[in-house]
């Protein structure tokens, strides 16, 4: 009897703080818990094949967005370098009026030329390889290079986002530890951090059902970039992807999970009612 009011009390303590039992969190919590921009009209995300499987993470970005405001105009570019950390990216280059983003494709292909003296983007959002923030190695570059990138982002008058990455499908232990290492990241530097991997975390466990990965176990399925791409929509915009028309060619059961697991892990990261 003692034993069965022990773990009542545990179970109870759990929800009246808003953990989820047996659900992976960051033990340190965010500082920063909105985007500086309300209604960005740009933004880079910049990182490796994580990013621009699936057609890349920025085109169901986008499309989320144009789905939920049709009104709102907005562009995303990706920079990104296959198996890179942060350390291999010269963002200073990003932000070249005449470089990155200098022109652009509308309509029927057509290509139309950006004006050089417009901000290049409002929010860099970045990531680095998917085990340097836990790596005895490359971790300390992971935080060296979060801050570098940062000053510059800022420098530049852009919000700079850190992208939280998810664990390896047969490793789920690195869950915690990359959490730690982005949120930590984070709140050195004042930056927001989209809490993606415990998204992946949150979904695996709620539907297990619902493959996130490739056959190699790291990179995302389509299922897995649409959940990254739910989680990138609502931590930046701080609005709930549910109910979005825009699935990503998913069955509208398999959306409609990811949109939910995306929405309430973001509100629970960042503690908002």
């Amino acid at each position: 009897m003692r034993a069965l009011l022990a773990i009542v009390s545990v179970l109870v303590f759990c929800f009246s703080i808003g953990v989820t039992p047996n659900v992976a969190h960051s033990a340190t919590k965010p500082t920063k818990t909105k985007s500086d921009v309300a209604k960005p009209a740009s933004v880079l995300f910049i990182g490796n094949s994580f990013f621009y499987y699936n057609n890349s993470m920025h085109t169901v970005f986008l499309n989320l967005v144009k789905a939920a405001d049709k009104g709102h105009k907005i562009r995303a570019t990706s920079t990104t370098i296959s198996g890179s950390g942060l350390s291999w990216h010269d963002v200073n280059a990003y932000f070249d009026p005449k470089g990155v983003g200098s022109y652009s494709f509308v309509g029927d292909n057509e290509v139309v030329f950006n004006p050089i003296d417009r901000k290049p983007f409002d929010v860099a959002m970045m990531l680095d390889c998917s085990q340097c923030p836990v790596h005895p190695t490359l971790r300390p570059v992971f935080f060296e290079y979060a801050k570098k990138h940062c000053d510059t982002i800022r420098k530049h008058g852009a919000e700079p986002v850190l992208y939280m990455t998810w664990a390896y499908a047969d490793k789920p232990e690195m869950t915690e530890g990359l959490a730690e290492a982005y949120t930590k990241a984070g709140n050195d530097n004042g930056m927001l951090v989209v809490p993606a991997g415990l998204a992946f975390a949150a979904s695996i466990k709620a539907r297990p059902d619902i493959n996130l990965y490739q056959a190699d176990k790291r990179h995302p399925s389509k299922a897995g970039t649409y959940l990254g791409a739910c989680t990138a929509y609502a931590t930046l915009f701080g609005k709930s992807p549910e109910g979005s028309t825009y699935v990503f060619g998913l069955e509208p059961d398999v959306a409609a999970s990811l949109q939910k697991t995306a929405w309430t892990t973001v509100k629970e990261y960042f503690g908002w009612k």
